[in-house]
């Protein structure tokens, strides 16, 4: 992911960055949900069953620990739909494991939300536009209305630890500006804005994806609003996700506004280093495999049948030592392109999906002589 906001504050303003000291681990605890959301990589449905029992978890985490992974994210399916969902937290934050929750808000009720707060450290609820345009996507009417109920019982508690996740397609695109719009009348103090991948009903409805020129426009209005905000003293923080030669765009833009601490940008970016699937990000899904993303085409083993250890430290894959790589070696424009030690090449399930090829250049990139797949 890459964090906007903080970047922005912190080279200006000359602080430490917000640095990723170890891993993230996305969770997929269930492939439950009560939702039927068009870009769901999952798949998920309202009848799926739990594969992952509450010792397979328990068992796994400290393997989590021990391997670096100092974040773990809560996701679905819908992850409230597990009954352990809280045990299974609890011991994270007795390991020491900041938990974030991805949700759609739906089973966030009165009697449940204090002791969501103080079980996560952060809680993203998904927002995907309008209402209409949200209901749509998501395939449930009132949905936007009960998960704008959950945003707002979380957030009167006064804890600022509540944030929109939004989802940027051709069904939503439309609707971007309305997003930071309910951030700031409705006082939300974060929007994390996550491109399309094509993996699960993504792929199904690739169709949906940007083109070049969308893309451009998008994140440009979302750079402007991060300079606006940081401008203006609004406390919104804006991260975006699956995209990240979004952080080239907003060098440009840096430059121009603070030529002065230029340089330092350009390092810091160097040091955030771009894709970093199978590095600093993994993926762990309901039935118990273990990929570099929760996209990926290929799995590195699974919790059930193999130590985590062996596969993510002791004896990685080839596939997963290539990814560690830094900058990747790439082919396409990636092969040439002067960036690459930024972006590291973007979303290798894209290039897989598209191409075939893990080491081709991702198809969604917007800032080179490449068309999009859906332009």
């Amino acid at each position: 992911m890459f964090r906007l906001s903080n970047l922005l504050a912190s080279v200006v303003e000359g602080k430490p960055a917000r640095v990723l000291d170890g891993a993230i681990a996305i969770w997929n605890f269930t492939n439950r949900c009560n939702l039927s959301c068009l870009h769901c990589y999952s798949k998920a449905d309202l009848h799926a069953t739990d594969t992952l029992t509450t010792e397979d978890v328990m068992r796994t985490l400290p393997e989590l620990k021990a391997n670096g992974v100092k974040f773990l994210i809560f996701s679905g399916g819908e992850p409230l739909t597990r009954k352990d969902l809280f045990e299974i937290a609890a011991e994270c934050k007795r390991l020491g494991i900041v938990t974030y929750l991805s949700t759609n808000g739906l089973y966030v009720k009165k009697g449940n939300a204090e002791k969501i707060l103080d079980t996560f450290d952060y809680v993203g609820i998904s927002i995907d536009g309008s209402p209409e345009v949200h209901d749509r996507f998501r395939g449930l009417k009132g949905a936007f209305a009960e998960s704008m109920k959950a945003i707002e019982l979380l957030n009167s508690y006064g804890k600022k630890k509540v944030g929109i996740r939004f989802t940027i397609t051709k069904e939503t695109y439309e609707d971007l500006a309305f997003i930071f719009e309910l951030a700031e009348k409705r006082r939300i103090p974060k929007i994390y804005i996550s491109h399309l991948v094509y993996s699960g009903r993504g792929l199904d409805n690739l169709k949906m994806d940007l083109t070049k020129s969308q893309r451009t426009e998008a994140v440009t209005y979302i750079i402007d609003k991060a300079f606006e905000y940081y401008r203006d003293g609004t406390e919104i923080e804006i991260v975006t996700g699956n995209m990240e030669p979004d952080a080239l765009l907003f060098y440009r833009r840096f430059a121009v506004e603070y030529p002065e601490h230029a340089e330092e940008m350009l390092r810091r970016l160097k040091a955030w280093g771009g894709n970093s699937a199978g590095r600093k990000l993994l993926n762990i899904d309901s039935e118990g495999n273990v990929k570099p993303d929760p996209f990926f085409p290929f799995t590195i083993g699974n919790i059930l049948n193999e130590n985590f250890t062996d596969m993510w430290t002791r004896n990685p894959s080839p596939m997963l030592k290539r990814l560690r790589e830094h900058p990747r070696t790439l082919s396409g424009v990636c092969a040439t392109c002067e960036d690459i030690e930024i972006c590291n090449g973007g979303s290798r399930s894209r290039a897989y999906a598209i191409y075939g090829d893990l080491w081709a250049e991702d198809p969604s990139c917007y800032l080179r002589d490449t068309q999009t797949v859906s332009e």
